[in-house]
């Protein structure tokens, strides 16, 4: 089989969705003529925001080699106060940052270009280059965030023959809390600078909706579309194949799971939920599953005791237990943050959803990616953020109906999306 390099900070014992997309594409990737070959970083002087144990046993069998990093994180924990490292759009921090937290963040946003895990790359480079040229890789695979990572694709590319394909999961410089660095315009300008020197550098660069290569698109007009792969993420299906309990309580649960803050507008919906009668509230139960904002955090609180509406807060779990939330809820919530260029958000979690088999209540944007593939497979509806009413309504109808929504879900999973990825390498080692 033909090798593959796949250089990614996040790696099992690193948990979160982020982690998932490339461990799912190295598992199927021998199926289709590749043999992945790994390079991360020593879990030992890593700092993820979470961690997940139990995916280590998806990566038997994959060859992984690991370096060491001399971890920035560990100044920004020491400069902010704080015990962790942030988590996405900075949920476990404080509504009302304090001084500390601002300084660190500035810091951070103007010294640590592109993010403070770039201090690997010197480390991972090295490495890489021993790898490719023992294996005689010819085609890589660098995957963000951290975009720091895309930069040692950079260095590959000049200093080898190489195919390069360049995976964003999520935006570089349009990501919707950038400006919470407090970035110079000084700043901005050098990593926009990164960003596009990237796009232009990179044979292929692969990302999860086409919104997102729509923005892409729009840094330079000589990015054409024979540039960009349009790589959704997927579910796997072998995750969902085994036999979970029942419940018996006899309500119906309504299931969100994941990190969540206050630009996932869902407070009006959790407001007009709050004021309905014990035909619903009575028989609903609200479960959020992950790490939620202070302000998320208070409104459910507070909702839970004012009203008859049963809300079960729980904290982070494993990607396996994630999995079995999903399959025991009636129905899930999905929300996407009310920011700019949000029409191209898509979660690793919706296509997870998916996979459970459950109808899907989304507030987001009603004209974005994550709304037409719903309606394309007949999953479940989007709602805009104006629109909590009709969000209700439609709750109220899944919760007096025993329909499954039917749906063509299968086009997203893990393994058809390796094929497609497979037949891009493939193109590119003639």
């Amino acid at each position: 089989m033909k090798k593959v390099l796949i250089i990614s900070y996040y790696w099992p014992p690193a948990g979160g969705p982020g982690v998932q997309r490339w461990l799912k594409f190295a598992k199927y990737l021998p199926e289709f003529g590749f043999e992945p070959i790994v390079l991360t970083v020593d879990p030992d002087c890593a700092t993820y925001p979470v961690r997940d144990e139990s995916l280590l046993e998806e990566t038997k069998g994959i060859q992984v080699y690991t370096t060491k990093t001399v971890e920035l994180f560990k100044f920004y924990k020491k400069a902010s106060g704080r015990k962790e490292v942030p988590y996405s759009g900075f949920a476990n921090e404080s509504d009302k940052p304090g001084f500390r937290q601002k300084l660190a963040k500035f810091v951070r946003g103007n010294f640590f270009i592109p993010d403070p895990r770039k201090s690997w790359n010197k480390y991972a480079t090295t490495k890489a280059l021993e790898l490719i040229d023992e294996f005689g890789i010819k085609s890589i695979v660098t995957t963000s965030p951290p975009h720091s990572t895309q930069l040692i694709g950079l260095e590959l590319k000049k200093r080898r023959k190489i195919h390069w394909l360049a995976d964003l999961r999520d935006p570089w410089t349009d990501i919707y809390y950038y400006d919470e660095f407090f970035p110079t315009t000084l700043a901005k300008h050098y990593d926009a600078s990164l960003e596009l020197k990237v796009f232009k550098t990179a044979d292929i660069v692969s990302t999860v909706s086409t919104d997102l290569i729509r923005l892409f698109k729009e840094k330079d007009q000589s990015l054409g579309k024979e540039k960009f792969l349009l790589l959704p993420n997927g579910y796997d299906e072998s995750d969902f194949k085994s036999p979970i309990a029942k419940r018996k309580d006899g309500k119906f649960r309504l299931v969100y799971t994941g990190t969540i803050t206050k630009q996932y507008e869902v407070s009006k919906f959790l407001e007009l939920l709050s004021n309905e009668g014990p035909e619903v509230l009575d028989k609903l139960v609200l479960r959020f599953v992950g790490k939620r904002d202070e302000i998320l955090q208070n409104q459910l609180e507070r909702i839970a005791k004012s009203t008859n509406l049963e809300i079960e807060l729980i904290g982070h779990v494993s990607h396996a237990e994630a999995i079995i939330e999903m399959r025991q809820a009636d129905a899930l919530l999905l929300a996407i943050p009310d920011i700019e260029n949000n029409k191209g958000v898509l979660t690793g979690k919706i296509f997870e959803y998916l996979g459970s088999e459950k109808p899907i209540l989304g507030i987001g944007p009603s004209k974005g990616d994550a709304a037409l593939i719903l309606d394309e497979v007949n999953a479940g509806k989007m709602f805009d953020y104006k629109d909590a009413k009709l969000a209700l309504e439609y709750l109220r109808k899944l919760m007096n109906t025993d329909q499954k929504e039917s749906s063509q879900r299968t086009q997203f999973s893990r393994r058809l999306l390796t094929e497609k990825l497979a037949k891009t390498l493939k193109a590119s080692s003639l």
